[in-house]
């Protein structure tokens, strides 16, 4: 029986880890042509960085995925607080209502603020796009810190108010320093949902403004170049970087229990 589940296991991550593996090795092969191995080459990953659209596409997804994540972040912040001194039943009630968006459709997501941003006169673009997933990535961060700022114990904030401190400087001191690997957590999620976004990047762009997904979608339509194989292989490493150090982040919240009353 434990070999059967160990075989199981095997196949099931083969499965899903199988694609990429051809993948990367396809963005190593010499030939252009999918199944044709002629050599190791990294002649298309000199092409992918010699490509001024794909160096576009890359410093607005970090641009972006850096902002946005800061931003919503900050918000997300400023809200659990805003929201700990909430009576259980409006806590409750609003928690609901952040995490709405995390079940909405991505689709009806992007169309609604796209016609929000034509509505109020904003020109799609750079902005729309780092506005949109600003809102899409706070209710993610409030995922990450609730728990853990309801966890903390408020005798160490009245302490420090009883001691002088300043309500700021209570907060920034006592408070803040418990919180730090929560937000770095919730962070590293709105990055990593921003860079990997592109049904909501999709109807907030302008024209001429693209990021790595939304311009790799565009070379698709016109063919597949192995370039495009270099691009995914490093994006795929990129995220898994950032997983890997999210999934580190969260053992040390391992010992918060989620108590949100």
């Amino acid at each position: 029986m434990k070999y059967i589940k160990q075989i199981y296991l095997a196949i099931i991550f083969l499965f899903l880890y199988a694609p990429i593996g051809v993948l990367i090795a396809q963005s190593f092969n010499a030939s252009r042509y999918r199944g044709h191995w002629t050599g190791v080459t990294l002649n298309w990953y000199e092409k992918l960085f010699n490509d001024a659209r794909i160096a576009d596409a890359l410093s607005n997804t970090l641009s972006i995925g850096l902002l946005s994540a800061g931003i919503a972040t900050l918000l997300g912040l400023i809200t659990c607080v805003a929201m700990k001194e909430l009576s259980r039943k409006w806590r409750t009630t609003f928690l609901s209502i952040t995490n709405v968006p995390i079940l909405n459709a991505d689709i009806v997501t992007g169309i609604s603020l796209m016609l929000l941003f034509m509505g109020l006169g904003l020109k799609l673009g750079y902005v729309s796009i780092l506005l949109a997933h600003v809102v899409f990535n706070v209710p993610y961060v409030i995922l990450c810190i609730m728990p853990q700022l309801m966890a903390l114990d408020k005798s160490f904030y009245e302490a420090a108010l009883d001691l002088g401190a300043s309500p700021f400087k209570a907060f920034m001191s006592v408070v803040l320093p418990e919180l730090r690997p929560s937000i770095f957590a919730g962070f590293l999620l709105a990055f990593t949902m921003s860079a990997d976004d592109f049904i909501i990047t999709h109807f907030t762009k302008g024209a001429g403004v693209d990021t790595l997904t939304t311009e790799i979608y565009a070379e698709l339509k016109i063919g597949i170049h192995p370039e495009m194989y270099a691009l995914s292989t490093l994006v795929f490493f990129f995220v898994l970087i950032f997983v890997m150090l999210f999934a580190i982040n969260r053992r040390k919240l391992k010992g918060y229990e989620e108590v949100l009353s």
